[in-house]
């Protein structure tokens, strides 16, 4: 049986006027973009998120510190794909991962394909391992209000196999 861990990630941005609203490193047309040190994208945090928390590794918070220059407006794929090559040099690989946004605006099912397509794509994965929804919160709370747009993901990640390592063979005397 092949070794497993489960993480879960969850991240969530205020809506601002003058923000670019980036989801799964898709820039969506809304009037209103999410805030944040980077670009603030909400569902690929949450993947980061649910991939560190699988290893016990921390959060994106410790990896990349809104606190540090280097990461003001930085590309959430760019900083997937670092995540991805420490998950890598550990060992484990993506079995699949689920992932929720939370938004009340605009509708995301247009955009939906294209973002699993870019995080397959980010974490050297099948599409198919690669599940992405959204739905509203009828008009509750502070995504239904409008006032920020939240994302879960839960994700297993297994143990790479390692190739089996073949001794010569050794010759006996006869």
């Amino acid at each position: 049986m092949a070794e497993i861990r489960i993480g879960h990630g969850y991240d969530v941005h205020r809506l601002a006027e003058d923000r670019r609203l980036i989801l799964g490193g898709v820039l969506i047309p809304h009037r209103l973009g999410l805030l944040g040190h980077s670009d603030a994208d909400v569902l690929t945090h949450a993947v980061m998120d649910a991939m560190l928390g699988a290893l016990a590794l921390g959060d994106i918070g410790q990896h990349f510190p809104d606190t540090d220059p280097r990461y003001a407006g930085a590309d959430s794929m760019q900083l997937l794909r670092h995540v991805q090559s420490l998950i890598t040099r550990k060992g484990w690989k993506i079995g699949n991962l689920d992932a929720t946004i939370l938004a009340q605006a605009p509708k995301l099912a247009p955009h939906i394909l294209q973002m699993r397509l870019n995080l397959s794509a980010a974490l050297g994965c099948e599409l198919n391992q690669v599940s992405v929804k959204a739905t509203t919160e009828e008009k509750l709370g502070f995504t239904g209000s409008e006032e920020g747009i939240a994302a879960h993901c839960v994700v297993l990640l297994e143990r790479m196999q390692l190739p089996l390592r073949r001794e010569p063979a050794k010759v006996v005397p006869l």
